[in-house]
């Protein structure tokens, strides 16, 4: 059974309104044993300065909740990084600089567009788009490694217009990308927020097998909850996921070291 959610957002991130200490209350009433909030800080961000994280305010809230939820709960430090390879030396500044439990690297937006609108697509189309969006996802990685798991590696298909994705069309790439994570000594996540509109967890089924195929040994369990009702949604699934693709473990990073627990 999975009992931590490492990927949730609070108010600090600019897209939630959710209290923090209204996630920590939904991850007790869910029976989780440990909860890691993963604010966003996106540099460069295509509306100026919308997902530069607070983080003092962030911390302080958070130690305030962790004290309340004592004994309870564990609640850790986390925040989730928008990649971009030019700005690998200020993405690096940032990571040394605040003592996170963790720190999730993931890509957002791709040449000043966040796939997230329709204007992505419309410029790129469907197949280019996805091809795109995995050559940036690899020059990040290649450009900056002061993160512990790539986020939501196919985050891209959540919003195209395809009615299906085919993981073989783009195989050669993203094994580049499941190469470098792996050489790196990083992890991957299964993201239980692509469900609702794909079906299954990130990354595909296939991705994740793979992983596991080319050595692949870390892999963290989030929701990505941007309010209390996503908290630790569809964590069956991702069970289910983690034992199709022969892991019989998670992990949970505490100061960027991962402790594995059994499913």
């Amino acid at each position: 059974m999975i009992t931590a959610d490492v990927h949730t957002h609070s108010s600090f991130s600019t897209d939630s309104s959710e209290p923090l200490r209204e996630l920590a209350s939904a991850a007790l009433e869910k029976g989780l044993k440990t909860l890691c909030i993963t604010e966003h800080h996106d540099f460069d961000y295509p509306e100026p300065g919308e997902f530069l994280l607070d983080v003092p305010a962030y911390h302080a809230e958070l130690l305030r909740v962790r004290g309340n939820f004592s004994g309870r709960l564990e609640i850790l430090f986390g925040v989730e990084l928008g990649l971009l390879d030019y700005a690998a030396p200020r993405l690096s500044e940032f990571a040394k600089s605040v003592e996170f439990d963790f720190i999730i690297g993931s890509a957002h937006q791709i040449d000043d567009l966040d796939p997230y609108y329709p204007e992505y697509f419309d410029k790129m189309g469907d197949k280019n788009g996805i091809s795109h969006f995995f050559d940036v996802m690899l020059s990040s990685i290649k450009a900056f490694d002061d993160f512990d798991v790539l986020g939501h590696l196919d985050y891209i298909v959540r919003y195209s217009h395809a009615k299906s994705y085919e993981p073989l069309d783009f195989r050669e790439v993203i094994d580049e990308i499941l190469k470098a994570v792996i050489s790196k000594g990083k992890g991957i996540e299964i993201n239980t927020a692509g469900v609702g509109k794909l079906g299954y967890p990130h990354p595909h089924p296939f991705v994740l097998k793979r992983y596991k195929e080319l050595g692949g040994e870390i892999v963290t369990i989030g929701s990505d909850a941007h309010d209390r009702t996503r908290v630790a949604a569809d964590f069956q699934q991702a069970e289910q996921s983690l034992l199709d693709a022969g892991f019989r473990h998670y992990a949970v990073f505490r100061k960027r070291k991962p402790t594995f627990y059994s499913i």
